[in-house]
């Protein structure tokens, strides 16, 4: 598996249920991570932050719903997808979920199809560009399903890492990203990469972005990292 692929976690007590939503999401080219219990999502949060959370409300120890509502109190959470499954199916049960914070809602027993349109759909807001969109920052234009990048009208060519790299900073113009979290987004968490190569391909992807002219769109924050603008 794609260790910079798009993450899921799935947090479901039913082996069985995991097992499923794990097979599908993988055959999509989903990165994916599983707990069993809401305790043991927060410990995986906290290691390996995901791109889209699919939550069940019914769980043990602690419940879906105070999962949601402790991710969605953190300010590094909180912007991180939650589908929300459950069995329960009144309206009023649905208002809870997505009062507490959660992006979606999926009533038990659901088509496993539709759940893995929702999860693109959550992916589109957060990371775009893993399913396919053009991204555009200013004059920049990133074409992430045939990897074509221009600026000004002029073709840019970036090599694969350079191309991972500007497509993180287009889904999210001016966030500031620290070394760290470039090396988890862009070289993946498995692969043991030290920090100052990401300078190094910052510099090169500085380099492309100026070749025919124009200012330099990235942005050194002293001791925090770097952002598109």
């Amino acid at each position: 598996m794609n260790a910079t692929a798009p993450h899921v976690l799935i947090v479901e007590d039913e082996p069985a249920q995991r097992e499923v939503l794990g097979y599908n999401l993988e055959a999509e080219g989903f990165r994916t991570t599983t707990a069993e219990d809401g305790e043991q999502a927060l410990v995986i949060i906290d290691e390996d932050a995901p791109d889209v959370i699919v939550l069940d409300w019914m769980l043990p120890n602690l419940s879906g719903i105070e999962v949601c509502r402790q991710l969605k109190s953190r300010t590094e959470t909180r912007d991180v997808p939650i589908i929300m499954l459950s069995a329960r199916s009144e309206e009023v049960d649905k208002v809870r979920g997505l009062e507490t914070g959660a992006d979606d809602y999926v009533v038990k027993p659901y088509s496993v199809s539709e759940l893995m349109a929702r999860v693109r759909t959550q992916l589109r807001r957060v990371r775009p560009s893993t399913v396919g969109q053009v991204l555009t920052y200013e004059d920049i234009v990133l074409d992430s399903e045939t990897h074509r990048v221009s600026r000004n009208d002029q073709p840019l060519k970036l090599g694969p890492t350079e191309f991972r790299l500007l497509s993180t900073f287009m889904e999210k113009p001016g966030r500031v990203w620290s070394r760290e979290q470039l090396l988890d987004r862009v070289w993946g968490r498995d692969i043991y990469v030290d920090t100052r190569t990401v300078d190094v391909h910052i510099g090169r992807l500085r380099k492309v972005l100026t070749v025919h002219g124009g200012e330099d769109p990235l942005r050194t924050v002293r001791g925090a990292g770097y952002a598109l603008g």
